[in-house]
């Protein structure tokens, strides 16, 4: 005698299409920008938020410009880590939103370093993580960049489209 087959659930509906590729009921893609060269260089923005979730760009650790934590991967990455969470801002999120980290390293010895940075901004929070080891950036001196994932739940508040000074929003 052989067992019945399972029903599978019936698959959700696909959302109605309206536009080239845009769902008609999704909330418009917001896009932050600031100042940072590489955007303008390669075409990016600093965040992106798109649904429930707001991805922050590759974040180096640099200050005012200046490469921050020279030869230090543990400062490097605090730097990198606090930089990239000042993205979140204009979204009205923190620490506590992140849902992911991605570290890349230069050197494979600096894991523990990163890895306790990492520990003490992120130890409650505990957000999905991986660390890789990479050949090299395309700044000088620069040990460790970080991207950061965060979820903004039903709240889907964008930035100040008029900051004042500082990253600038765009939708679209």
């Amino acid at each position: 005698m052989t067992n019945p087959v399972p029903s599978q659930p019936e698959a959700p509906p696909r959302p109605e299409v309206s536009g080239p590729g845009r769902a008609a009921a999704a909330p418009p893609v917001q896009r932050l920008r600031s100042d940072r060269p590489w955007e303008e260089t390669i075409g990016c923005a600093r965040a992106v938020a798109a649904g429930d979730r707001v991805l922050v760009s590759g974040t180096m650790p640099a200050a005012g410009g200046q490469l921050a934590g020279e030869f230090d991967p543990y400062e490097q990455a605090r730097a990198a880590f606090t930089d990239a969470l000042a993205a979140l801002a204009p979204f009205g999120l923190g620490p506590d939103s992140v849902i992911r980290t991605r570290m890349y390293l230069v050197h494979a010895r600096d894991t523990e370093a990163v890895g306790r940075a990492h520990r003490e901004i992120f130890g409650e929070v505990r957000p999905a993580s991986t660390m890789l080891v990479v050949s090299g950036f395309a700044e000088t001196g620069v040990l460790v960049e970080v991207e950061i994932e965060a979820y903004r739940g039903e709240d889907r508040t964008g930035p100040d489209p008029h900051p004042g000074p500082g990253p600038a929003a765009t939708t679209g």
